[in-house]
């Protein structure tokens, strides 16, 4: 993948040379050019294309605004409510994801969203040790969550 952004990057820079004008917008130019040039040549490369790879990324940035959104909706209304009614405790959720950077990533994505913290990871890094808000609630919340992070993380570390 970093290949492939440098050749990019090279074959911008190239078309801003070639076209003489030293501007952004030629630059800008180059640089759709060499998408289009590396996308027609991607199976030359052993790695699948950069923009795949970058769409995932804003995906899962996208997914997180949203989950946190919504959980934080949640919050908000159990502590706006007249009575402060929840049932916090912990539970345990199993996870699929393997490496120190996937379970790193899921444990803080799902730290961040409000009304849910890990509290720990189990050595084999298979089991996560979660603190709920509202224990029934939360826990079917956080796996919901758990099931879309763990699908967008796999498109963005595989």
């Amino acid at each position: 993948m970093p290949i492939q952004v440098l050749i990019n990057l090279f074959i911008a820079f190239l078309w801003m040379f070639f076209q003489d004008e030293w501007g952004i917008l030629s630059f800008i130019g180059g640089y759709i050019v060499g998408i289009l040039v590396l996308f027609s040549m991607r199976r030359f490369f052993p790695d699948s294309f950069y923009l795949k790879r970058f769409v995932s990324i804003l995906s899962l940035f996208f997914l997180f605004i949203s989950e946190s959104i919504s959980s934080s909706i949640y919050v908000i209304r159990q502590v706006i409510g007249p009575k402060i009614n929840v049932t916090p405790g912990i539970f345990k959720l199993e996870t699929e994801l393997e490496g120190d950077m996937e379970i790193s990533l899921l444990a803080l994505l799902l730290t961040l969203t409000p009304g849910s913290v890990v509290m720990e990871v189990s050595q084999d890094s298979r089991i996560f040790y979660i603190h709920g808000l509202n224990l029934p609630e939360s826990e079917h919340a956080v796996i919901q969550s758990k099931i879309k992070y763990e699908k967008a993380i796999k498109e963005v570390t595989r």
